[in-house]
C-alpha cells in the first residue's frame, strides 16, 4: 500500500512518468485555461494530449491497454459515457472503493470539460 501511495503521489505531482526517458508531465498552468478549462485561445482540448498531461499514461499505459498493474483497468474502448461517469464519481467521492484513492489523487487536476474530452478520446480507441 505505501507504494501505490508513492507513486500516487508521485503522479500527481508531475515528477514520474511510464516511460522513464520521458519528461515529467506539467502541472496545470491556471492563466492558460478559462475557467471551463478550454484552453486559452479558445482552441479545442485534445484527448491524447490531456491523456498525457493529466498523467493518465502513468498508470494505465500509453495505450490505453496495458496498465501498470493488472488490477488496474484498460481503458481503450470504454464507454465515453461510462468513463465520463466514472472520473466524476471518483472525484466527487461518490465512489471511493478499490483503487479510487490513487485516482483521486490526479482528478483534483481534471476540469468537467477535460473528462469529457478524456472519455471521448478513449472510446475511441480500439
Amino acid at each position: 500500500m505505501k507504494t501505490l501511495i508513492m507513486v500516487v503521489a508521485l503522479v500527481a505531482a508531475g515528477a514520474w512518468a511510464a516511460d522513464p526517458k520521458a519528461a515529467p508531465a506539467k502541472a496545470p498552468d491556471a492563466k492558460a485555461a478559462d475557467a471551463k478549462g478550454a484552453p486559452a485561445g479558445g482552441g479545442r482540448l485534445d484527448g491524447a494530449k490531456l491523456y498525457v498531461e493529466r498523467t493518465c499514461v502513468a498508470c494505465h499505459g500509453k495505450d490505453a491497454k496495458t496498465p501498470i498493474l493488472p488490477e488496474y483497468p484498460r481503458l481503450a474502448g470504454q464507454s465515453a459515457l461510462y468513463a465520463e461517469r466514472q472520473m466524476h464519481d471518483i472525484k466527487s467521492g461518490a465512489r471511493s472503493n478499490g483503487n479510487t484513492a490513487a485516482m483521486k489523487g490526479v482528478m483534483h487536476l481534471v476540469t468537467d470539460e477535460e473528462m469529457k474530452v478524456l472519455a471521448e478520446y478513449l472510446a475511441s480507441l480500439k
